[in-house]
């Protein structure tokens, strides 16, 4: 191993790496992004979270003739570093330097620009339905967040390429957080997935009865497969089979941390002509203990110290965020008929102090910002007084919604 990650040639290096090599180089990568990131600032501990998932990614596939689309991208430093830019993070987020999202003009290896979440299973159908029509031989790989699954635009991408049975694999990085920990039932339903190993248990048990049986009937394969889907309901929860209702060859949940079963499980995705989700369980954060245990703090931070992982400089002075929260709880005390609404981003708003104060008022739908717009227009037509806290680049996504639900009606 070379003691500085700037000396490597990857991604070609990385191909000839052992398992072993592959385990010392997650812990390189993650020095050299708490060094780098303490200077610049960004988005720390999403990246900590993705380092052997990304790791497995530029081992099994090859970019750029295999497509990785990174739903939203601040997630995208270690593919950046695994793709030969290790030498730009002194630049990274400065002007004319790294962007610290994916962008196409910065490498062919970002083939498709992402910034804003759930985008990305929509454009890996799009860039599938053209390598299909080329007549191309080459992967289209969708790596989206658990957060990213609460916005419907990931369900009209899944729908989709179920419809159109074209070979896309999504990888579903499911850390139980967006920025903020994740609420509702897509949540919810991901948790029960997390804990169903008896499913898992009992598919390879059938997998492995069915290939030692050298010649058998269809009716006897249907047969077990039905067997299988009696298994499968009995075992997880209500909705536990949605992705493969969906349409979907689900694998999972694989240890988003372990470099071998994810190599092991991205192999079988390779060799199957359908699409396939692999779900995949990390921890964000993982590696640096401030991250891990603040993860919503360290999702985008200012320079910081190492040793303390308190931010450096920060200031003392009251934001606009934090005297519209205060006005806002002092508000919520005179005015029974006030409400807050989220899309999964409670602290950076400054409604979760609102939320703390009147739990029954508050509401955080996850990252669905037109549902949040109309949401409140329902909440106004029947007499409430919602403020609805939206950073103004997410809020474009439901310019619709405001014009339509809210402004039409006068709400």
């Amino acid at each position: 191993m070379k003691s500085d990650i700037t000396e490597y040639n990857f991604p070609q290096d990385l191909k000839s790496m052992t398992l072993s090599e592959m385990q010392l180089l997650s812990y390189s990568i993650r020095d050299f992004l708490i060094s780098k990131v303490s200077v610049t600032g960004g988005h720390l501990a999403s990246n900590l979270g993705v380092v052997e998932l990304t790791i497995a990614l530029h081992k099994m596939f090859d970019s750029p003739e295999d497509k990785i689309i990174w739903d939203v991208g601040h997630q995208a430093y270690i593919h950046k570093i695994l793709t030969g830019r290790a030498g730009d993070f002194d630049t990274l987020r400065q002007l004319d330097g790294l962007s610290g999202f994916p962008k196409s003009k910065e490498s062919p290896h970002d083939v498709y620009d992402t910034g804003h979440s759930s985008v990305s299973i929509s454009a890996a159908a799009g860039l599938a339905a053209a390598r299909d029509i080329k007549g191309e031989d080459h992967e289209v790989i969708a790596v989206i967040g658990d957060g990213s699954l609460t916005g419907g635009m990931a369900y009209e991408g899944l729908n989709n390429i179920a419809g159109s049975k074209s070979k896309v694999i999504v990888i579903l990085n499911d850390n139980g957080m967006s920025i903020s920990p994740n609420t509702g039932g897509i949540s919810r339903h991901l948790g029960n997935l997390r804990t169903s190993k008896g499913y898992l248990d009992v598919k390879k048990f059938i997998k492995r009865r069915i290939s030692a049986i050298p010649s058998i009937g269809k009716s006897l394969v249907n047969g077990l497969a039905d067997f299988k889907n009696d298994i499968k309901y009995s075992i997880l929860d209500d909705g536990g089979v949605l992705f493969e209702e969906l349409g979907f060859t689900y694998f999972g949940p694989v240890d988003g941390h372990d470099i071998k079963e994810l190599t092991d499980v991205m192999r079988k995705a390779k060799s199957l002509d359908e699409p396939v989700l692999i779900h995949v369980i990390t921890k964000k954060g993982k590696g640096y203990k401030p991250a891990e245990k603040n993860p919503s703090i360290f999702h985008g931070v200012g320079p910081f110290d190492i040793a303390t992982g308190k931010e450096n400089g920060k200031k003392k002075e009251l934001s606009y965020t934090e005297v519209f929260s205060r006005k806002l709880c002092q508000l919520g005390e005179t005015h029974p008929k006030l409400v807050a609404v989220t899309a999964a981003m409670p602290d950076g708003t400054g409604l979760a102090a609102f939320g703390k104060k009147f739990p029954d008022r508050f509401f955080d739908v996850g990252i669905a910002e037109q549902h949040a717009v109309t949401f409140a227009a329902g909440l106004a037509a029947a007499g409430m007084k919602p403020y609805v806290a939206v950073y103004s680049s997410f809020m474009q996504r439901a310019y619709d919604q405001i014009v339509h639900d809210v402004c039409i009606q006068s709400l």
